[in-house]
């Protein structure tokens, strides 16, 4: 089972409106109700899942698929939420799809992502995302690794292209470096999805963006370039970076995830993942069993900068000074130094600012609320 490391956490009372949610639940290992707990917690407060993903959803489960052991997206937690959709009240009718792009490169296998590792982050480590995925016999739920079309160029559904593959803009943002992208495919059931537009009917020739949602589940730790990775860097794994000459990677630190968010489909529910996490500084996004820690936390919230900011002080921060680690300031979602996770998590939040998004990174807006398992 592992040492459960026990942190201090706080409720907390926004200073004004206008402020974000966390939600948060400690003591649970994905198995165990926990998931059910958050969003009971969260529907105490106003939020209803079940009003965000609507019984006929075609929902993309985001997870990160690049790194096996403990870096990858932990999937009994994955499980918890697929289960949690297709127990919809009013009966569900929809689709789950289990996705990520690991960008065919890099990586535990070296080549990119997998959904379907020997060695994963759950309690029974055979447990895959396909694993999951096969075990909803009655519904339709599937994976997709987008690796498999990162490298395919292709137009939208509406322009008479039905091939699978990745939109990608003709120019770069100018503030951010990075040429904005996203997938367009086919799902095992034959529903078609574009990532931005979403899901196509052929027979009127038209996109139903509201009946496709995303519900983003990164895992919290540490990552050795960007700092930290968390709700917002997770859109790393929705871009294709083998389709741009700079690199998707590099505008990481000059706020192109804002950037990829505003200008694709930002998450319905930012669902993060610390159960278990890489809290040393300079480490990560590798994370092999025997160096993470288990902390039994799941937190939740519609603004991804707010929980980004919050979990990294609160939990991954926490976690490394109780590891005996002291200089933090790579971690430190405050530190505006250049190449910073603090730097960049700005610029983000600044980018989705000016598209409308909330993205709150100051404590104050925040409303923080906490049960356990």
């Amino acid at each position: 089972m592992g040492k459960i490391v026990e942190l201090e956490l706080n409720e907390a009372k926004a200073a004004g409106d206008k402020a974000s949610d966390i939600f948060v639940v400690k003591n649970t290992d994905g198995r165990d109700g926990g998931f059910q707990r958050l969003l009971e917690l969260m529907g105490s407060k106003g939020v209803e899942f079940y009003g965000l993903v609507p019984s006929d959803s075609v929902v993309i489960v985001k997870v990160n698929s690049q790194w096996n052991e403990r870096g990858g997206t932990n999937t009994d937690l994955v499980k918890a939420i697929v289960e949690a959709i297709v127990s919809h009240p009013d009966g569900f009718t929809g689709e789950v799809v289990i996705a990520d792009n690991g960008q065919a490169q890099y990586g535990s296998t070296s080549h990119g992502g997998s959904l379907d590792y020997e060695m994963n982050n759950a309690e029974d480590r055979a447990q895959s995302n396909r694993v999951v995925a096969e075990s909803f016999l009655e519904h339709r739920v599937s994976t997709y690794l987008w690796d498999e079309i990162t490298s395919n160029e292709v137009g939208e559904y509406s322009e008479g292209d039905d091939g699978d593959g990745y939109i990608i803009e003709d120019a770069p943002d100018p503030a951010t470096g990075i040429r904005v992208s996203y997938p367009k495919f086919e799902t095992a059931h034959g529903t078609r999805v574009s990532f931005k537009e979403g899901v196509w009917d052929p027979e009127a020739s038209a996109y139903d963006s509201d009946r496709l949602k995303l519900i983003n589940v990164p895992v919290l730790k540490a990552h050795f370039i960007c700092g930290v990775t968390g709700c917002v860097k997770h859109y790393m794994g929705v871009v294709s970076d083998k389709l741009q000459s700079r690199g998707a990677h590099k505008s990481v630190l000059t706020g192109g995830m804002g950037t990829e968010i505003a200008g694709t489909r930002a998450p319905d529910l930012n669902v993060l993942d610390a159960i278990w996490v890489n809290s040393t500084p300079g480490k990560g996004p590798r994370s092999n069993y025997d160096e993470a820690t288990r902390l039994n936390i799941i937190m939740a919230g519609t603004d991804p900068c707010a929980l980004d900011a919050w979990a990294t002080r609160n939990v991954l921060m926490q976690a490394a000074r109780l590891q005996g680690h002291e200089d933090l300031s790579k971690f430190n979602p405050d530190n505006d130094d250049p190449e910073s996770h603090g730097r960049w998590l700005r610029l983000s939040a600044e980018v989705l600012r000016e598209a409308g998004h909330r993205a709150v990174l100051d404590e104050d807006r925040m409303n923080v609320y906490i049960a356990s398992a």
